[in-house]
Order: C-alpha cells, then structure tokens, then sequence
C-alpha cells in the first residue's frame, strides 16, 4: 500500500465561467464531472479529473482527450513512471471521494487528506492489465449511453415530425407522399388544416386538457420515524432524486423501497409499470417511465397513461413542451407545478388509430433503450466486483 502523495499529484483547476468560454471541443470539468465546452485546454490527455468541493458527489471522471479543468476540481499528474493513471482512476472511483471532504457549508476535498489515504500498487505490467480489463466495461457502457441517445433522439424525431411539425399533412396538402411511411400509415394522416384556438392543427384532431386525456395523480412521503413504513420494504419508492442520475427516460430502480404498510399510507399507492413521472419540483422537469411498479413522493405528477395518449407520446409531449410546463410553476424558495396547473395545459390529440401506430413505431426504440440501460447496470456491477478480486489476485488478468 503507498500513500497516494507518492505517487500523484492534485493540481488546481483554474476558473472559467460559462460566458467566457469560446465554442470549441473541449471538454470542461467541474466538481460532477463534465460541465461545458471550450476552445482551449487547459492541461494534456489524458486526464484523470477529481471533484474538489460542494455537497453534492464528488466525481471521478476520465479524458482521453486535452481538457480544462474549473476550480471546484482537482486534475491528476503522475509523480512516479510506476503508476498506471487509468488504473488509479478505476480504483479512486470504486473507492469514492465523498467520505474525505471536510466542513459542512461548502464540504471540501483537501490534498492533503487525499494525498493520505493508501493504495494498493502492483506491478506496472499488472495495473494496465487491470485497466484495460476494467476499460473494455467502461466503453461498452459508454457505448450503450451514445446508442441510447441516438434511439431517443430517434424518437423525438418521429413524434417532431407528426405531431408538431406535422410534415405528413403538409405533405399530403402539397400533394405528395409523406415520405418514410408505408401507405396504410400515410393514410392516418389527414391532407388538410383546421383552425384552433392553438393554431392550425391537422383536420379531425382535438384539442384537450392535459387532465381530461390522462390521470394525473400525485405522490407522498410515509414518516420516515416510523419502522413499519421502511424497514424490509420491497416496493419501489422515488423522489426526484433519482432521477438526476438518468442517462435515459427509463427508471429501473429506487434508493429506497417501502413495505405493504408504508405503500397503504401514499393515497396513488403502487403505480403500474409503464407510469410517466414527471418532478414538478426540486427541480421542475425530470422525465421517466417507470419500468417497474413504483410508489412516488410529493415531488412529481404521475401521468398514468392509456390508448387514447400511450406514455411514449405523453414523454414526447412532455419534452416538446418543457417551457410551457416550467411557466406554470410557482414559488418563490423553489418552483413547483402544482397538478391544479399542470391539468389545464392543452394537448393536440391525433385520432386513436394514429396513436396506436405512433405507440407501435416508438416502443420497439424504447425496449432497446431500456434493454441497454439493463446491460449497463449489469456491467457496472460486474466492473464492480472484479476489480478487488483483481487487486486480491482471486481472478487472474493473464
């Protein structure tokens, strides 16, 4: 074991605010990891970039490519040619940073608490083996997230398309084929307007508040004091929380589950899978479906969704119309949409045969989406657990 002052440096991050920063590619790191761009680095790949101060995670981030670093993060530079930087990375990740940040207003990560805490060092020859080992499950996780981005982008597209832009119809009235449909999906589609109190919209389309077209319900927290409520829960139960970390509009799991007593104290109870959340505080905006039965707190409208608006198109909607959303919040400490206010917004509805068709083309997108979500939880674990049994030499790298 070496002390981690033997063997890496903790170098300061220099300030950068967002409106001094020029377009560029590079990549710029604050204390959660990536926070913006720039046209200038301020240090060379690669990178080995470790949160500094706040109260949030500290993280741990890896650059393959010249970066800049603010100064709420620390960057890494080797102090002896037998370490392996990528392997200290793997390591400092599954060790974590949080447990060695000091004070309570601003918590931070000295280099002097970092620069004591010991690490097991093997040979050179060993560590890039390790690296590489555990790297191969980083790219395919990183793999996963850029063909999950692409899937929903995808669909946004689709829905951009029909339901906002309405390029089929436009299409149809300028007498041509809507382009990338079959016929029998083009002739869902109308070939004229009609006028609406929201503007033009396709002919035969309605106009519906929000609440009318779906139950939008609400959530609630059980006393945390009370054991009965907690204690061996096996529900899912989330809070906004939970969804800061989503790399995707899926949620598969919760921090914490709730028992039998605890779900009959939340008047929406256990909602089914596929439910729409969205958090209508701390912060507004949030997105996912449940893939899973799951209880919520106070902080989201639960959108419990059917075929007349399927949570595909709601989670589209909901996205095209964020800013509309967010303007009907209020507060003044932090801002919430209440349900009250949520309800009336009005949504363009296509007729049914259009929404089961708009459902059927997006849903294959969406189960691949959560299908990689589930790998990369799988390979994370599996990162995870290999890597002290690396380290022990319980599993072998040659």
């Amino acid at each position: 074991m070496v002390p981690a002052r033997k063997i890496v440096a903790l170098n300061y991050g220099r300030a950068l605010k967002a409106d001094t920063r020029s377009p560029g590619k590079v990549p710029v790191f604050g204390t959660n990891g990536q926070c913006g761009w720039h046209d200038a680095p301020l240090a060379k790949a690669p990178g080995l970039i470790l949160g500094r101060k706040g109260q949030g995670p500290l993280g741990v981030k890896w650059c393959d490519k010249d970066f800049w670093v603010i100064d709420t993060a620390y960057y890494a530079s080797t102090l002896t040619p037998d370490l392996e930087l990528k392997y200290l990375y793997h390591l400092v990740k599954y060790v974590g940073l949080n447990h060695l940040k000091d004070g309570t207003s601003n918590p931070t990560l000295s280099r002097d608490t970092f620069g004591a805490q010991l690490f097991p060092l093997p040979p050179l020859a060993e560590q890039k083996s390790i690296a590489a080992v555990l790297g191969s499950l980083d790219d395919k996780i990183e793999l996963n997230r850029r063909m999950n981005a692409t899937l929903e982008a995808m669909a946004r597209t689709l829905f951009q398309s029909w339901f906002v832009d309405f390029d089929p119809v436009r299409a149809k009235l300028d007498g041509h084929k809507p382009q990338g449909m079959d016929a029998a999906t083009a002739a869902l589609f109308p070939s004229s307007f009609q006028y609406s109190y929201v503007g033009h919209i396709p002919n035969g389309w309605s106009i519906k508040p929000v609440g009318e077209v779906v139950d939008c319900v609400g959530g609630g927290t059980p006393s945390t004091a009370e054991p009965k409520y907690w204690d061996g829960g096996m529900h899912h139960w989330t809070t906004p929380k939970d969804f800061s970390s989503l790399q995707a509009p899926i949620l598969l799991d919760t921090d914490r589950k709730l028992t039998d007593a605890g779900i009959a104290k939340i008047s929406s109870g256990l909602l089914p899978v596929g439910t729409l959340l969205l958090s209508s505080r701390a912060p507004v905006g949030y997105l996912a479906i449940a893939a899973m039965p799951v209880a919520i707190n106070q902080g989201f409208i639960a959108l419990k969704c059917n075929e007349r608006a399927s949570n595909f198109f709601m989670l589209n909607w909901c996205q095209t119309n964020m800013a509309e959303i967010e303007s009907r919040a209020t507060g003044t400490t932090f801002a919430e949409i209440s349900k009250q206010n949520f309800r009336p917004i009005p949504v363009v509805l296509p007729p049914k045969e259009l929404m089961a068709a708009f459902t059927a083309k997006v849903e294959p997108i969406y189960a691949k989406i959560t299908a990689n979500l589930h790998q990369s939880r799988t390979l994370a674990t599996l990162r995870d657990t290999l890597l002290p049994k690396l380290l022990s030499g319980e599993v072998s790298v040659v």
